[in-house]
């Protein structure tokens, strides 16, 4: 169920994906509504592109963090690369 963002506070929300197309964007809030995820999906910038590199914006996902594993899972299953922190 999409959140409104004072639900994650204080709640460790993490980042699990980054929609760079709107469709993306929209099948993926359909999926987590579908399997009953509470998640809060907000317009940010991203860095994007490899000969030109440019300032993008995007549709971020997070999720609570005891349930970030299996929100993960759930979008491999259908076919999404979860966002993975460097480090």
């Amino acid at each position: 169920m999409k959140r409104e963002p004072d639900f994650f506070d204080g709640k460790g929300p993490v980042l699990v994906y980054i929609a760079k197309r709107l469709r993306d964007a929209l099948r993926l809030e359909s999926i987590f509504t579908g399997a009953g995820v509470d998640y809060l999906v907000e317009a940010d910038r991203y860095r994007g592109g490899f000969l030109f590199p440019a300032e993008r914006v995007g549709a971020f996902f997070y999720v609570l963090e005891e349930h970030q594993e299996a929100v993960r899972s759930l979008m491999r299953d259908h076919g999404y690369r979860p966002f993975e922190p460097a480090g």
